[in-house]
């Protein structure tokens, strides 16, 4: 069988066109074709697929199945989505490509909560990663987490002592879960918490996958100031597995994406709520 490259490498976002459909002739190229089109695209047909590959629609719902089995995708009927469900959390790659300005304005605010010096924990969530292009002017920290792309960071920024969780890594999350993962962050306690979640609703919190839910309550456990960085597009929103409540956590952090009732309704639940502006905000101001 042969081996089938990792769309959910830097290499996916890329841009779908590095192999043009009409040079893809092994399966993997094939499947990788297909995984970095739904990755661009959000989702695809079965039958837009088969027509530029120039295979069969049973092809094709083959290679969609094999990258449905490795998290890339779900398949929907007549087609695939890289879109989350209540059972699915997108791959990395697509989730790196949606919500940057909310996210880079929630890492803006989130920032001012860091004092050089401190123990940062930082969770396998999206929205933690622009804080590291941010983390040079509160240095001296400790950094520690789970999620290879913000080791990958934290490697090329002097006055960073990064301590890397390890476990199981699962490609899908790039991060690493499961016990030994688990056991480490107990053994740890950090001055401050960066997390996110899937969804909220109310004032629960959510999120697809139970692995994810035990890292991501263990290091709730081993935080003094926990924080939650959430952009407008959660909120509203169900997944299959409960998390926790909104006040397990001391700060909410959300962009101006959000409505203003839906502020109001967070903010009366025990924990503060911060309205991130957004970038053309911020320089109008």
């Amino acid at each position: 069988m042969d081996a089938v490259p990792s769309p959910s490498s830097a290499s996916v976002a890329d841009g779908e066109d590095a192999v043009s459909p009409d040079r893809v002739r092994d399966r993997s190229s094939r499947q990788a074709w297909i995984a970095r089109r739904v990755l661009q695209d959000g989702s695809v047909t079965v039958d837009a697929l088969a027509d530029a590959l120039d295979v069969s629609r049973m092809t094709i719902h083959r290679d969609l199945d094999a990258l449905e089995a490795r998290g890339i995708l779900r398949k929907v009927r007549g087609g695939a989505t890289a879109q989350p469900s209540s059972l699915f959390e997108s791959n990395v790659s697509y989730r790196l490509r949606r919500g940057s300005a909310a996210k880079e304005a929630i890492a803006r605010l989130a920032v001012e909560f860091l004092e050089p010096g401190q123990a940062v924990m930082l969770d396998e969530s999206t929205t933690v990663l622009p804080l590291m292009n941010l983390l040079p002017g509160t240095l001296p920290l400790t950094v520690i987490t789970n999620f290879l792309p913000v080791m990958q960071r934290a490697t090329d920024i002097q006055g960073v002592h990064l301590i890397g969780l390890g476990g199981d890594f699962q490609d899908n999350y790039q991060a690493f879960l499961g016990l030994v993962c688990e056991q480490t962050i107990r053994s740890l306690h950090a001055d401050v918490l960066f997390a996110s979640c899937s969804a909220l609703s109310g004032a629960t919190l959510y999120h697809q996958d139970q692995q994810i839910i035990k890292i991501k309550r263990a290091m709730l456990a081993s935080a003094s100031t926990r924080i939650l960085l959430l952009d407008h597009e959660k909120i509203g929103n169900t997944a299959l597995y409960e998390l926790g409540r909104l006040e397990d956590f001391d700060h909410i952090i959300v962009d101006d994406g959000v409505a203003g009732d839906t502020v109001r309704a967070l903010a009366d639940a025990d924990v503060e709520v911060h309205v991130a502006p957004t970038a053309a905000e911020s320089a109008a101001s």
